[in-house]
């Protein structure tokens, strides 16, 4: 079976982002980028699949710029078999996103496709599930236990109130939780190994979809900093903040 994996190029999560002055977005300008940390354990979980003799091919895409060679590279380091970049230099949001995967699964015919929960630059948690509808697959998102057999696969996943699990057909849709794995590090002669495989280079208008942003940031601004710690004395001025001083969000 093939496994298709999506991963994004995201500010690294030890950097620390800046607004731009005019409020436009981020300033990206000398910040560290890399893999997003949940489409990490998406391509570790597609990989322990081929180690186990279930998947036959890892295949792993991105949506973003040219600098995403980078990422994909990554992900090739770690145990993936080719990659595919589908190269725009602008703004891609959630929507053409799934839109640009579901033509990509539609030009690869996996069996599975496996993406990160959700990306840690814009949290929209949302692309995974609109991929399956735009597909018509059934999805299982946020997975912290993948199964595989028999044309089927079964996931645990992590809901409000405890656990559920459900079985479904492939080809399926599965979207990674943190409790899933943990991912491997790249050694070096995987990292070098990576840099032979390969790694196709397409357009939006090779896979027929349109990529431009259908919403508009109005403006972006840092939140406002919070206040320090207060000290009380005893239970009775606890509670007599919680009561008087307390701000109810």
């Amino acid at each position: 079976m093939k496994v298709l994996v999506a991963v994004k190029r995201v500010i690294d999560y030890n950097a620390k982002p800046r607004v731009k002055p005019d409020g436009s977005g981020i300033d990206l300008t000398n910040l560290k980028m890399s893999m997003n940390p949940f489409d990490e354990i998406a391509v570790e979980e597609a990989v322990r699949l081929k180690e186990g003799g279930i998947a036959s091919e890892v295949v792993v895409v991105s949506i973003g710029p040219a600098a995403a060679q980078e990422v994909l590279r990554t992900a090739l380091a770690l145990g993936g078999d080719r990659a595919v970049l589908l190269q725009d230099e602008g703004e891609v949001q959630p929507l053409a996103v799934a839109k640009a995967l579901a033509a990509l699964c539609k030009r690869e015919q996996p069996d599975l496709l496996i993406l990160g929960k959700q990306a840690i630059d814009d949290d929209a948690c949302q692309t995974g599930q609109m991929v399956a509808a735009l597909l018509d697959w059934p999805q299982a998102t946020f997975a912290s236990q993948v199964d595989v057999s028999g044309g089927r696969v079964k996931v645990t996943r992590e809901i409000d109130g405890g656990l559920e699990t459900l079985d479904l057909a492939l080809p399926a849709v599965v979207t990674t939780d943190l409790r899933l794995n943990t991912p491997r590090y790249a050694s070096l002669p995987n990292i070098m190994k990576a840099k032979k495989k390969p790694l196709d280079v397409l357009t939006a208008g090779e896979l027929g979809v349109d990529l431009a942003p259908r919403l508009k940031t109005l403006k972006v601004v840092e939140p406002p900093k919070r206040s320090g710690g207060v000290m009380v004395a005893d239970v009775a001025a606890l509670v007599d903040k919680l009561r008087n001083e307390a701000k109810v969000i």
